[in-house]
């Protein structure tokens, strides 16, 4: 099917271009989201008389956008969930999930906005990009942890599981150690038995 953008659309087009799509994408998508109109002699007519009226309205949608990528562009949001010793998930992260934490701290954020092309399963600092407008973004960083002390330490760059790794291997060294100078190990009168 033949349409004809009303706004920029990703790998698609910009404002005004007449392009081919598959009949669902356009019933589905472009046509109920007013992001395009079919490209009949009759629309194009229309689309060319009301061109600078669709060309304010985005830099409208834009500057709106705009406002909003300034306040969240690089802002962390902290999410506690419950993880396992190697830092698994129970659970994950989705988009979902992190339009609602931004929410929470103010900001406009929808569902859809948020390009998060796998949900994170893992502790960490995870950035995210946030799509506001065809031609706007942000990057937001998700801190998952499993307290608010352990998001402290990573938002410091402390690898908390790295850390607790190496603290258990450290008392595990110190406990070998003493069994050793305990004389752990060492049977008496071993060689006297004849």
């Amino acid at each position: 099917m033949k349409v004809v953008l009303l706004e920029r659309v990703e790998n698609l087009g910009a404002i005004g271009d007449v392009v081919s799509v598959k009949d669902g994408f356009a019933r589905n998508f472009l046509l109920p989201r007013d992001k395009a109109r079919r490209a009949t002699s009759a629309n194009l007519k229309a689309f060319e008389v009301e061109r600078a009226a669709i060309e304010a309205r985005n830099e409208k949608n834009k500057a709106e956008a705009q406002k909003v990528a300034d306040k969240i562009d690089g802002q962390t949001y902290v999410m506690i969930r419950q993880a396992g010793e190697t830092g698994q998930l129970y659970g994950s992260v989705a988009g979902r999930d992190v339009a609602e934490a931004v929410q929470a701290e103010g900001g406009k954020v929808e569902r859809s906005q948020v390009v998060l092309n796998t949900a994170i399963k893992t502790l960490g600092v995870h950035e995210v990009l946030v799509r506001l407008h065809a031609e706007v973004t942000a990057t937001v960083k998700i801190n998952v942890a499993r307290s608010a002390d352990e998001a402290e330490r990573q938002a410091r760059g402390e690898d908390v599981i790295k850390s607790a790794y190496d603290q258990d291997r450290a008392e595990a060294m110190e406990a070998a150690q003493d069994m050793i100078a305990g004389g752990a190990g060492q049977q008496e009168g071993l060689g006297s038995e004849a």
